[in-house]
């Protein structure tokens, strides 16, 4: 017998991933029209992968579950308190690329990243042996300053509960240019088709192979198809800095939109154990 709470996030699930269906194939719309535009006027478009690493973590939709579709008028709730401090001074780095780069990690070697944020430091144990190529794309991004003062653009707080990072551009269409191949979509935590806290997976766009620099960090167990490469394990620390965000809400009351916290990545390093 399935209780009215399990209905109701099944219900939630569901309704969200057929937003961002409907989303991709916008994308998709906008991407061929603005290549068809630039052709016209001579113009080229750096960055041919700006909707890479999206997928069913990219939306502009404010009503993410069954309850908001019942009441659309539902007036936000206010705006928590910021709890993280002001970013460092900087700037984003505007690179792309034409093509992945060679795999150089040593696969048996042990790797950590950092993200040093202005609401603390989240700490990850990187899996290089399961994902070689995910690894290997943030070392190499990572030593490039790509992600270096980028904002974590959005936070998910309702069916699924997630921290989104990884976009340069802070919309939700970034991406370094090339695509990834999936990686070890059957490791042995992803259980019932639930991404469990303290696991970061790799963005995407809905289909295969489609990777690029945006990744989510799962705060909360998550039920999503295993169709995201998770890469790492969040420390114990890092899920505290990840908990804060996530008790401050985010911009839209409704369950997916901006975070409240101001998430800035003031650093990301990856190191070689």
């Amino acid at each position: 017998m399935v209780s009215q709470e399990q209905r109701r996030r099944q219900l939630a699930r569901e309704k969200f991933l057929r937003q961002q269906q409907r989303r991709t194939s916008a994308r998709r719309r906008t991407q061929t029209r603005n290549a068809v535009i630039a052709a016209v006027v001579g113009v080229v478009v750096a960055g041919g992968a700006t909707a890479y690493a999206t997928g069913v973590f990219k939306s502009d939709d404010k009503k993410t579950n069954a309850g908001a579709e019942a009441t659309p008028s539902a007036a936000p709730t206010s705006k928590a308190p910021d709890p993280c401090e002001k970013p460092a001074e900087g700037a984003v780095k505007s690179l792309t690329w034409k093509k992945e780069p060679a795999v150089t990690i040593d696969k048996s070697a042990a790797y950590s990243m950092k993200m040093a944020t202005t609401c603390g430091d989240i700490d990850i144990a990187l899996k290089a042996a399961a994902a070689p190529h995910t690894v290997n794309s943030f070392a190499f991004l990572a030593g490039k300053g790509y992600f270096d003062h980028t904002k974590c653009h959005r936070l998910t707080t309702n069916g699924i509960y997630v921290l989104q990072c990884g976009d340069p551009t802070a919309q939700g269409s970034g991406g370094p240019g090339y695509t990834i191949p999936d990686e070890n979509l059957k490791d042995k935590t992803l259980k019932g088709n639930v991404y469990p806290a303290g696991t970061i997976a790799m963005a995407n766009t809905g289909q295969k192979h489609t990777g690029g620099s945006q990744f989510f960090l799962v705060y909360q167990d998550s039920q999503l198809p295993p169709s995201y490469t998770p890469f790492g394990t969040i420390s114990k620390s890092g899920m505290t800095v990840l908990k804060k965000i996530a008790a401050a809400g985010e911009s839209t009351g409704q369950g997916d939109g901006a975070p409240n916290a101001t998430v800035v990545v003031n650093k990301l390093t990856v190191t070689k154990s």
